[in-house]
């Protein structure tokens, strides 16, 4: 029997229109977003389906935007497909959902979870002058190396062999760019954040978020979530509410979590969500992976069908 890994893509996945498809064609996904329109107060559905590329960019709607359209096609692919994840993964703030189809909180909470960490992440953006850029063809210790002996400037996501994403103050990027590109780099790209996401500069908005998630009641999980500070498959409910708060200033170890997972012995994976990026990122990490993608209801009944057709040669 084949085993599969899910995965959630994180913020930058976001694209206008998304997610109206499965609203219009699923039930169970019509259901995610009506709840999670009533418990965060306001309309996710008018922003995901209407809202334009610049209201969706910031990440105090991106965050609960991404999160709300990705559960809603994982229970829409659960819906018509009995296929079953033997573990799970999210990049940054698609940790979240991984943790929602583990059983380690339900939607109400996860929802809340999300508007409230991407509340005190723009809050801490506004404080500092902070940027990321994506270097693109050093390997990871050389990388490491070079921030180290920089001021303010720290590695945000070891996203995929040759592709690791810095992130601190604007500036002291800037006047670094060409140490990167001297050491090889091929480029050094700027991204289009409003903060510098999964570094110090984002501690107080992580120790904000310790004393909020002690509301909340976690479960522990059913499958292996392995998450993004340590790359480590994780059960413990105690160890999730621990990491979470750590994760919004830590590095995002996608690399190595991703390895973790195919050294399990998984090397189906299915990325749920807005967007291709992880299945990117999949095919640099490793050639033994196949990644599906469900992103909206063509994809999904694509996905289906091919997982209905490997199910059937399994049991020829």
């Amino acid at each position: 029997m084949k085993k599969y890994a899910f995965i959630f893509p994180g913020q930058g996945a976001q694209k206008a229109g998304m997610g109206k498809d499965l609203y219009e064609n699923s039930k169970a996904a019509k259901k995610v977003f009506d709840t999670a329109d009533n418990v965060l107060g306001y309309s996710i559905s008018e922003l995901c389906f209407n809202g334009s590329d610049e209201d969706l960019m910031k990440t105090i709607n991106s965050q609960p935007c991404i999160l709300t359209v990705s559960i809603a096609a994982y229970e829409a692919l659960k819906e018509i497909c009995d296929v079953r994840p033997s573990a799970a993964a999210g990049h940054s703030l698609g940790e979240y959902a991984a943790l929602y189809i583990s059983g380690v909180v339900d939607l109400k909470t996860v929802m809340l979870l999300i508007a409230k960490r991407a509340e005190l992440m723009n809050n801490a953006a506004l404080k500092s002058s902070g940027a990321m850029a994506a270097v693109l063809g050093l390997d990871n210790e050389t990388v490491i190396k070079l921030t180290n002996d920089m001021k303010d400037v720290y590695v945000a996501n070891f996203n995929s062999p040759g592709q690791v994403v810095i992130t601190g103050n604007k500036d002291e990027i800037t006047k670094n760019t060409e140490k990167f590109k001297e050491a090889g780099a091929k480029k050094v790209i700027p991204l289009a954040v409003s903060g510098a996401f999964h570094s110090p500069l984002m501690k107080s908005a992580g120790c904000e978020f310790v004393d909020f998630i002690k509301n909340f009641q976690f479960s522990n999980s059913n499958i292996c979530v392995y998450t993004n500070v340590d790359a480590s498959a994780t059960t413990d409910a105690e160890e999730f509410s621990a990491k979470l708060p750590k994760q919004i200033y830590s590095s995002v170890l996608w690399t190595q979590t991703i390895q973790n997972i195919q050294n399990s012995g998984i090397t189906e994976f299915i990325e749920i969500g807005p967007g291709k990026v992880l299945a990117g990122l999949n095919k640099k990490i490793s050639s033994e992976i196949k990644t599906y993608n469900v992103f909206d209801y063509e994809s999904l009944n694509l996905v289906v069908n091919e997982l209905n057709n490997s199910k059937e040669k399994e049991l020829v």
